[in-house]
């Protein structure tokens, strides 16, 4: 469909009160929206009003109707400043308002209890009644999960089991303390004459956009393989036992079955003294996740750290589980490798989507890790995502974990910047 009457905003403003800043945001994405319904809003609110919280959506709703609006705090809140510059601002007061008018588009927001999920083993349509949206649909999904809610693993995973195929970005609220009475997840919905505006603790929030709408998706871990892919040879939940070079007709070799610390030492001896160097302060292990690739990318690999090693045996803990067969490999986490990540990402993108034109609008998901404390300037990853989008807005926040997709299944990532380009079709 053509885009002509679509209209995707962001504003955001740095007022040092709650309401003189949704007073700016509500005003200039007014101004852009030229009278259109919205047909939903998506609001980011900086710690620094976190006393505040309780105030955000009645103020919201005093000033603007949006017929679906979710969001969460953050310590850092993505947007568009005044200037027409997208700011990524990682302290201070902060809002961030994205407001969407969509022909042809329906949004449809939803609330999860953390502690009430039914039983991955049962049927997906316990979980389609407990999200409640319908997989003829196809909803492309926005989650926002608090940072104390249980199961979120499980809760990605039940996502997928309902909703197989059907693309899910977000992150956890960041920022967000515990005791604290002001919960950090925003959830409003007006129901015929019935409005809801409430604040989630403990569980999840959601948007679904239905319709003529796709919601294309870029996972940038930021990180660079180093030495050789290996094959689990012997593990056990999420401890490497053994491993083994991977060959190319799958045949094992039992001569060169090591642990997975003499591997690593052996690698460290081949590298240069900079790498060396970032090793031990900035290693990671990546694991295949689609076994039937014969050729991999790092957009292939799963990024997770590793947790700790048993210097007797050589066994390896990673934040993830593992099993025998799989293939991983050592990775280093730097600016220029985050850099890089992210570059080839939007080039592919770019290149997959020629002929297609720009996403009318995006979300950003990024890591607390990145920005200023990895990059040593502002404002890096949008800048570098405007140079192959320069007329996309963008908006979103900084979260303590970010939610996207690797191989075609829905994780928790950390130090990744997670990109959701919606695009009409």
């Amino acid at each position: 469909m053509t885009d002509a009457a679509a209209i995707w905003t962001n504003a955001q403003s740095t007022r040092a009160s709650l309401e003189a800043a949704i007073d700016e945001v509500v005003e200039r994405v007014n101004v852009k929206l030229e009278g259109r319904s919205a047909t939903f809003g998506l609001v980011f609110v900086s710690m620094a009003f976190a006393s505040e919280f309780s105030r955000v959506l009645p103020l919201l709703r005093e000033k603007i109707e949006l017929p679906v609006l979710i969001g969460c705090g953050s310590n850092g809140v993505i947007g568009i400043d005044p200037n027409g510059v997208t700011r990524e601002l990682e302290d201070g007061p902060a809002v961030s308002l994205t407001v969407a008018s969509l022909p042809g588009v329906r949004a449809q927001a939803f609330k999860l209890a953390g502690d009430r999920l039914p039983d991955l083993d049962g049927s997906p349509d316990d979980w389609i009644k407990f999200v409640g949206l319908d997989p003829a649909d196809r909803p492309q999904i926005v989650v926002l999960v608090d940072p104390f809610a249980p199961n979120i693993v499980d809760l990605l995973q039940g996502l997928d089991y309902a909703y197989p195929g059907m693309p899910k970005v977000g992150g956890i609220a960041s920022g967000i303390r515990p005791g604290e009475n002001n919960a950090g997840l925003f959830f409003g919905l007006i129901d015929g004459d019935r409005t809801i505006s409430e604040q989630v603790k403990g569980g999840a929030v959601g948007l679904a956009l239905i319709g003529n709408v796709e919601l294309e998706t870029i996972v940038a871990q930021g990180c660079r393989p180093i030495g050789p892919t290996f094959r689990v040879a012997d593990g056990q939940r999420n401890i490497i036992l053994q491993v083994e070079p991977c060959l190319e007709d799958y045949q094992r070799n039992e001569e060169a079955i090591t642990s997975p610390l003499e591997a690593l030492q052996t690698l460290l001896e081949t590298l240069p003294d900079a790498d060396r160097t970032l090793a031990k302060y900035e290693l990671f292990i990546g694991l295949v996740r689609d076994e039937f690739k014969r050729t991999l990318s790092n957009d292939d690999f799963l990024i997770r750290n590793l947790m700790g090693v048993d210097p007797r045996s050589g066994a390896v803990a990673i934040a993830d589980r593992v099993r025998p067969g799989q293939r991983v490999q050592f990775h280093l986490r730097d600016a220029r490798a985050s850099a890089e990540d992210l570059e080839a990402l939007l080039e592919g993108t770019r290149r997959d989507h020629s002929g297609r034109g720009q996403p009318i609008g995006a979300f950003l998901f990024a890591c607390l890790g990145r920005g200023r404390g990895l990059y040593e300037v502002p404002d890096f990853d949008t800048r570098l995502f405007h140079q192959y989008c320069p007329d996309t807005p963008i908006g979103g926040c900084f979260c303590n974990g970010e939610i996207g997709p690797v191989g075609g299944s829905t994780f928790l990532h950390g130090y990744t910047s997670v990109f959701g380009l919606c695009r009409l079709i």
